[in-house]
């Protein structure tokens, strides 16, 4: 069994990688104001994406002033010095074309996918709008109560949204992780465009964005065109930012919620670093295979001890972000099995359970490289889609890192040993990290 596992990790490495990464050239320039240009030919099919990435996210935001990253996302489609208010996107789908945008903690970022004829089209309104945005002021006075809404919905009026953004302000004390990435509500029934023109003048200039472009292109063509929008919007200086670090140990923390749901449930996460924020790769790598090793599908340990073996749970979770601008969570969350009669404290002495165990007993070689196998397919997978690709070049580049990781990370994947996932997790899983969030319905309220 060992040897096949071991060759499975193989197989997909070289059977799958290999080929890949022999299909894809990847070229990177930049233009004389800063802007970074990533291109990735896939030849594939006759497509490609376009994604514009700026470096500024809600954890660049300070208290009193929240939600100007995702608010200014809204505006950036509402006109600018060539198009109307909405006229942008509806080109876009008279193309046949895909558009969106997103904003993180770490970035904002736009998108288009369309024919590869039409990129010109996606690269033009681009470059409009971060040299001509106009942000009408009665455009923004609909958009604010439209945003508020999102929030109603997304947050305050469900329960999931609601807890997990108070879990995530008390498990970061001491960066701006903790601020919700919509805002609070106080700061959105208090912004004004005059805040939105000053984020989009200090924030939205080329020496600030990088743009990545994957798809059925050539690298000569996109440098054409690229020049020929951008080139001549000139660089501006950016505020000085520092990497959002947490302290190693903040305490013991805990949150109890009645909410309107109608099953109890938990979350308990760890200050851990990020790649971006370590000293020591393999302690993140380390994590990211823990994750797998808990949460990993229906043979990983969270599933088959406490949902199928103890019948402790519902359902039973855990995730981590590795690629993050500074340090990250480790997260766990579970539902009791409440018709079997259990409680939280059944699921959280549960959950500290298996983490003991990686604790005391590192895992076998043959669990390890089960479970590296899945990660790693999982990767290869990811390369079909040229979104998944652009997404990936465009995470690794905003929050610090290069987008030359990729033809690491998998080696870097496989040089963990049993014996660095328990110590990553002697390390990590302890009480001085942890912050545990409990949910009650709410009739359940003393």
């Amino acid at each position: 069994m060992k040897k096949y596992l071991s060759y499975i990790v193989l197989f997909f490495s070289s059977t799958f990688i290999a080929p890949l990464m022999a299909q894809t050239t990847t070229t990177e320039f930049s233009l004389d104001n800063g802007l970074k240009v990533i291109v990735r030919e896939d030849h594939r099919a006759p497509v490609v994406v376009s994604q514009l990435w700026y470096k500024v996210g809600s954890s660049y935001e300070k208290p009193g002033s929240t939600g100007l990253a995702h608010a200014l996302e809204h505006m950036m489609f509402k006109g600018s010095s060539k198009l109307g208010p909405g006229e942008s996107s509806r080109i876009l789908r008279e193309l046949g074309a895909e558009e969106n945008a997103f904003t993180s903690d770490d970035y904002t970022a736009y998108y288009q996918v369309l024919a590869r004829d039409r990129l010109a089209v996606a690269l033009e309104m681009e470059a409009d709008r971060l040299a001509s945005l106009t942000l009408p002021e009665d455009e923004f006075l609909r958009e604010i109560e439209v945003i508020k809404e999102e929030r109603r919905m997304r947050t305050d009026d469900r329960p999931s949204g609601l807890a997990y953004e108070r879990f995530k302000a008390l498990a970061y004390p001491a960066s701006g992780y903790h601020i919700p990435t919509i805002g609070w509500m106080h700061d959105l029934e208090r912004m004004t465009i005059a805040d939105l023109r000053d984020w989009h003048e200090r924030w939205y200039a080329p020496n600030n964005a990088t743009l990545v472009i994957v798809g059925d292109v050539q690298p000569d063509e996109v440098k054409t065109l690229v020049t020929r929008y951008f080139a001549k919007i000139p660089a501006r200086p950016i505020p000085a930012v520092k990497q959002p670090l947490e302290l190693a140990e903040p305490g013991q923390r805990s949150l109890t919620l009645y909410l309107k749901t109608q099953l109890p449930s938990l979350m308990m996460g760890f200050n851990v670093p990020s790649l971006s924020s370590t000293d020591k790769p393999t302690d993140v790598h380390a994590l990211r295979l823990i994750g797998a090793l808990l949460d990993g599908g229906s043979s990983s340990r969270l599933p088959a001890q406490l949902v199928r073996k103890q019948e402790l749970v519902a359902g039973a979770s855990a995730w981590y972000n590795a690629f993050a601008r500074g340090d990250s969570l480790f997260v766990l969350s579970a539902t009791p099995n409440v018709q079997k009669g259990k409680t939280l404290a059944d699921v959280e002495a549960g959950l500290w359970q298996q983490l003991k165990q990686l604790q005391d007993t590192p895992p076998s070689t043959a669990e390890l490289a089960r479970v590296r196998a899945q990660v790693v397919a999982a990767e290869v997978y990811q390369q079909d889609s040229i979104t998944s690709q652009a997404t990936q070049i465009g995470t690794l580049e905003t929050v610090g890192l290069s987008w030359r990781l990729q033809d690491t990370d998998l080696a870097a994947l496989e040089a963990v040993t049993p014996a660095d996932i328990q110590a990553a997790a002697k390390q990590f899983f302890t009480q001085s990290r942890a912050t545990t969030l409990y949910v009650h319905p709410e009739e359940a309220r003393p």
